[in-house]
């Protein structure tokens, strides 16, 4: 993999429209989460006055008002200043979850091109890199919200949800493939793994071939472990494969286990996280984890002061730092909500849980 070795190691050049475009060595960004893909509990205002779980079900509500409510949610929640913000802040780069409506909408949903303009034009201008990451699939990947329409997961139920796939990537590729802010393609946000492996296999590999062809050799192309990380092994590796990198997505808020713990226990598990990547960086690909936060489960904090707990905002933080910066890079879930909270990148760093500054 000496491609690969190359760019965790140094940095590569590109070009576009006669620009030189430096692709950074190490990813630390920030996820664009709750914008171009909606997730009620990140931005729950734009639902008021429906009873709508998510986006497709938002859209068929609003009827003829959605394309008014979303373009004004699309044109405020994430501006030039937030752009500034994550640069000043010291990131190089962003991450931006689309559904495959972004381009051609098919109803009720409202489509976003011009909001993927914005951000790319905005990533260049403050020389960041922007990950473009299908969130959403027809017929829903994982059935959770953030695909666009919770629910069952028909994605691999039906060939044609995976041509349909396959297209709209395809086209992301041909309209931004060349785009000087572009990092990268991520095929498919969290399949679940329900999703039998040998279909996910073969979409993924025929998702690099239809892709790779519009994409200059710096710009990668990332596909998710689906929940299964060391799964991975002889998938997808150079020579036949260029520039492929492997996105894991590491939450401790979620499972039995993670409520079970407490804060000590929570940073333990947290540091001994390590050894797996290491193992999946060795043995498979390298690695980004593409989400990751500062939100553990409440019963971690029982009993603890609220120094105690600050503190452990922060011990939570730096061991994750620590275990991340020896992957290919990472990025924030998210960058911003519409409340406070262990999610919201911009509060943890104000509150002093995330360095202030990530040019280190």
């Amino acid at each position: 993999m000496a491609g690969a070795v190359l760019l965790l190691e140094g940095k590569s050049m590109g070009t576009y429209a006669g620009e030189s475009v430096n692709v950074p060595g190490k990813i630390r960004g920030v996820n664009l989460g709750g914008w171009l893909v909606l997730e009620k509990w990140m931005v729950p205002d734009i639902y008021r006055d429906t009873d709508a779980p998510d986006e497709y079900s938002l859209c068929l509500a609003l009827g003829d008002r959605a394309k008014n409510r979303l373009d004004r949610h699309r044109e405020t929640f994430i501006t030039a200043e937030d752009f500034r913000w994550i640069k000043n802040c010291g990131l190089n780069a962003v991450r931006l979850p689309v559904g495959y409506w972004a381009l051609e909408a098919p109803k009720p949903f409202v489509a976003s091109a011009q909001f993927i303009d914005f951000a790319l034009e905005q990533a260049q201008r403050n020389g960041l890199k922007l990950l473009l990451d299908l969130h959403g699939a027809p017929g829903s990947q994982n059935g959770w919200d953030h695909s666009g329409r919770s629910g069952p997961i028909n994605w691999p139920k039906d060939p044609k949800n995976i041509q349909e796939t396959l297209r709209v990537l395809e086209s992301f590729a041909q309209k931004y493939g060349k785009h000087p802010a572009l990092f990268g393609i991520e095929l498919l946000n969290e399949p679940r793994d329900v999703v039998p492996l040998e279909i996910l296999r073969q979409f993924y590999q025929d998702a690099y071939a239809r892709l790779r062809k519009y994409l200059d050799p710096e710009v990668a192309i990332v596909f998710h472990d689906s929940f299964r990380p060391l799964a991975w092994k002889k998938f997808m590796q150079e020579p036949a494969f260029s520039n492929v990198i492997l996105d894991t997505h590491l939450y401790q808020c979620f499972s039995e286990k993670d409520r079970g713990r407490t804060a000590q226990e929570q940073l333990e598990f947290s540091i001994n996280r390590k050894e797996a990547l290491d193992e999946m960086q060795r043995e498979e690909l390298p690695v980004i984890v593409g989400e990751w936060s500062l939100s553990l489960p409440e019963k971690a904090m029982h009993g603890l002061s609220p120094l105690q707990i600050a503190s452990v905002k922060r011990a939570y933080a730096d061991t994750q730092l620590l275990n991340y910066e020896g992957t290919r890079g990472w990025f924030f879930w998210s960058y911003k909500l519409e409340r406070a909270s262990e999610w919201n990148f911009r509060h943890c760093v104000e509150r002093g849980w995330l360095p202030g500054n990530f040019a280190v």
